[in-house]
């Protein structure tokens, strides 16, 4: 299965700009410029190649630690995932760090953290950035 992403850029790399297209049409000429990447700290100034490796990276470690964890008989109730990309300019993307708050019944800690790992380990999206470091942070909710 293959999916499609257009990037459409003209002029510099400073003062130009782009636009981003999904071949879903989640995004349809979505802004982004350079001062979106590498100045504006907030993040509203448009999206980033960085901002949307978060958002795959997240989705993708979400589905699989819920395969996981329906695999052992406790199917999560909520996982929450927040995966954070980092970009130095001038370096490249040092990492990403999932967070995930979790809500699942009759699983103890150390069988979700083990679960939590090896979703961390063998999501494609983590298999994916395997040039950088990817970190894990799993809380299960008690």
């Amino acid at each position: 299965m293959k999916r499609t992403a257009d990037a459409h850029w003209t002029g510099s790399l400073k003062d130009g700009n782009g636009t981003l297209d999904m071949q879903s049409g989640v995004f349809s000429g979505q802004p982004y410029t350079f001062k979106g990447r590498f100045v504006d700290e907030t993040g509203q100034s448009g999206t980033n190649p960085e901002e949307l490796i978060a958002a795959a990276h997240a989705g993708c470690f979400a589905m699989q630690l819920a395969h996981f964890l329906a695999e052992n008989g406790t199917p999560p109730e909520l996982l929450d995932v927040q995966a954070a990309v980092e970009l130095i300019p001038g370096t490249g993307i040092k990492g990403s760090v999932l967070t995930v708050k979790a809500s699942v019944a009759g699983i103890d800690q150390a069988k979700f953290h083990e679960l939590a790992a090896k979703a961390k380990d063998e999501c494609p999206v983590s298999k994916a950035l395997g040039a950088i470091s990817v970190t894990l942070d799993a809380t299960l909710n008690e």
